[in-house]
Formats: C-alpha cells, structure tokens, sequence
C-alpha cells in the first residue's frame, strides 16, 4: 500500500506543534501574531531545507479563506502565472488568492515583477520560500513589498521531538504487525547528524526501520549500529553555488583574521569536505595579502607554495598543505594596511579629480618630450644618499595624500623607523 512521504504525514497542523522556530513563532513574536490575527502580508521565508518553511506556510493557507495555489519556480512558468491571475476575481478565488511560491530565487526578473501589480492591490497574497539569501536572490521591487522571516537550523532536541513523532507514526501505522523496540540513544544519534534538517533526520530514520529484521516472533529492533551506518557522514550545509557557500568562506576568514587556528581548520575542515579546493586556495591567497599583509610579507610566499602544493596533490592529500597555510596565517602577526592604502586610493579615484601627473614625473624617453615640459627637474634617487631625495611624486590635488598608514607590528614599524630616520636627515 502506497502512503505518503513521512514528511508530510508528521507535519505539524497548528502553530503550537511546529519544532522550533521559536524567534518567530514563540509567543509575542511577529510572526505567530500575524498568523493569530488572520491578516496577512505578503512574507519571504528564507533559510535551509527542512526546517519548517513549507510547513509554516500550509499552516498560513489553512486559515485564511483564500484559495491556496502552489508553484516551484524551479519548473513553473509565466504561464502558471497567467492561469493564477486568470482565475481571480472568478468563483474559483472569490476571495482572491493565496500563492506559496517554493524556491521563488529561480524567478528571473519578469516572472517575478508579474506578479506586482497583484500584490499591492491584494488579490494575490504572497508567501514565497528561498533557501539563498532573499537580499541577494530577490528582486527589490517584491522584497519592498514582503516582511522577510529567516527560519533558522533545528536544535538536536528540536529535531528529536520530530523523531519521535515520526516513530510512533511508523509503529503505529506501518510496522503494527511487529513487535519495535528502539536502542537507546538511536533517535539522539540521528538527530545530532542532521545538523538541523528535520527532513534529512526522517530519510535516515525511515531507513534504519527498513534495515530491520524480525525474528521469527516479529520482534525487530532498531539498532544503534544501523542509525550509524544511516549517518555515516554528518550532514553539513554547502552549496557551491549557494548563499552557505559564501557564509563558510566568510566564516573561514574571519576566523584567520581574528587569530583563532581552531575555527580557521574546522571550516577549512568543511570545505574540504565539500571538495572545494578553487575557492580555499583563492581565499588564502587573498588572507594573505589582505589580514596578513606587511606584518608578515613572506606569508604570501609560503601560501602559494601550499597552494601549487595542494593542486598537485589533489585530494585527500591536498588537505595536508592546505591545513599548513591556514595555521600559518591564523597564527602569523596581522596587518591590513595594504588593503586599506589600496582602498583609499580607488575611492579618491572614483570620486575626486585627483588631477594630472606631475611634469617631472611624466615619460621624458623620446624625442620633444623636454619641449613638452616633461621629465625636467626630475630628481634621480639613487644618485642621493640613502637612495632619497625628497620631491613631489602625488598629483597638485592630493599632493598631501596619506594612503599608507604603517601598521602597529614588528616589520612595519621597523621601516617606518628606518624611513623617518632618513627623511629626518634629508630635511
């Protein structure tokens, strides 16, 4: 007999037995009095699989009067559109038009502007769903008009509660001609493996019931060996392509730049993992210049080699490198007084008349350029002493520019105190 998915048989038909979630559906908050009130707005619903968004928004459907219709953007088209818009203000949506619309990020810009007009005069209601960042995904014009809620990762308890549910729904329903018994700690194991995804925890489940056997007299048990091999590898979010794609390589950085090797190797640890090996050796050698920098100029050096290194290797291997460039840099002194110098620069040139390069400085290597007035009076450095003469190198408009700043480490404040002394006797 065929039943339906799990996931749909457990779902939660009132707000108070949805797991988790509480910022947003505890009580007093936002969204739990939107639904209460019965008035709503169009919403985005943004965060990861199987976390309660579809749920949340069935919830939503069943208490308002609107008719419910629902479109994937992954396979809808304006034409699906067209039929929904046709059908208001008919006897098939005579109080207008409740749309959940899944994974609303693979819209593209027409398809989702065809539905404005609808929006603000009330006859189509909105409940869209992203895993990707709405911010980055959505066009303005929708995300003007919609309250956006993040639905975050279940907690393992918050998982465990589904599980249970799940269980019993199962014992009762699919296997009540066997005597189940559960080892403990089965449905614990599953859910600290699930790393927020109560959808990913009931495949697991539904799959170490079925890898039990009875015995002769219908006892079966659902052993802790089976959850194991169920989770072999920890479920981890990463989406080359996607919004946790960006937040693990921000996270990976941040972690070197703020000094802590620990969490620098447990997301490169991730990354790995996701083979991802372009985006970790392109984000080290940017950590490199950019958080390391001058404190440690050699740094740069090392990391390439690691990086050559790790593309010869490939993986496994690769990660041994790898973990050797990140433990370098998480530990090495910090500088970003390049970046910042850089930066300074490009923003005057985009939003200043920095004016022309001085006359001296200007290419005086063929013939007429003294005519020109270029390359006179240019001051060759090295026929001074030290190697300095002092003369205006900056354009007239930002002749006193400061862009460098030299940064509070060993290495720079020994060449701010090598070039002081020696601008001090060129005066």
């Amino acid at each position: 007999m065929n039943r339906a998915p799990l996931a749909d048989r457990i779902r939660p038909q009132s707000i108070d037995e949805v797991c988790g979630q509480q910022h947003l559906l505890g009580d007093g908050k936002l969204l739990r009095n939107i639904i209460e009130r019965n008035e709503i707005p169009n919403m985005i619903f943004c965060g990861p699989s199987g976390v309660g968004k579809t749920t949340v928004a069935n919830i939503i459907a069943s208490r308002t009067g609107k008719t419910l219709r629902r479109l994937n953007a992954t396979t809808a088209s304006v034409s699906d559109i067209k039929d929904i818009v046709l059908s208001l203000d008919s006897f098939l949506a005579p109080e207008g038009v409740l749309l959940y619309l899944d994974e609303i990020q693979h819209f593209n810009k027409k398809q989702q502007q065809s539905l404005l007009e609808f929006m603000e005069n009330g006859k189509i209601t909105l409940i869209a769903s992203t895993t990707e960042n709405p911010y980055f995904y959505v066009y303005n014009a929708v995300l003007s008009r919609s309250v956006v809620f993040e639905f975050k990762p279940l907690e393992p308890e918050d998982v465990e509660t589904a599980l249970r549910r799940a269980a019993d729904i199962l014992i009762i329903d699919d296997y009540k001609a066997y005597n189940i018994s559960i080892e403990d700690g089965v449905l614990t194991h599953i859910a600290h493996t699930a790393n927020g995804d109560v959808r990913k925890a009931l495949n697991a489940l539904e799959i170490v019931f079925l890898a039990a056997k009875p015995d002769k007299n219908g006892n079966m048990s659902v052993t802790m060996d089976a959850a194991q091999q169920a989770t072999q590898r920890k479920a981890f979010r990463y989406d080359k392509d996607g919004d946790s794609h960006y937040d693990i390589l921000s996270a990976f950085q941040k972690s070197i730049r703020g000094s802590d090797p620990d969490a620098a190797v447990h997301y490169l640890a991730r990354l790995v993992s996701a083979g991802d090996l372009q985006s970790i050796c392109r984000r080290l050698l940017v950590i490199a210049a950019e958080d390391i920098g001058l404190a440690y100029p050699n740094a740069i050096v090392v990391v390439k080699a690691c990086v050559d290194s790790a593309f010869q290797l490939g993986f496994p291997e690769a990660q041994i490198p790898l973990a050797e460039a990140v433990l370098l840099l998480a530990t090495a002194p910090k500088s970003n007084s390049a970046i910042c110098a850089i930066g300074d620069a490009m923003t005057d040139l985009s939003e200043i008349d920095t004016g022309d390069v001085p006359e001296h400085l200007k290419d005086s290597h063929y013939g007429g350029a003294e005519k020109l007035g270029h390359g006179i009076d240019y001051k060759y450095a090295h026929n001074y002493k030290n190697h300095y003469v002092q003369q205006q190198y900056l354009p007239d408009n930002i002749k006193d520019k400061k862009y460098y700043i030299y940064g509070q480490n060993k290495t720079e404040q020994a060449a701010k105190a090598y070039w002081d002394k020696i601008k001090e006797e060129n005066i």
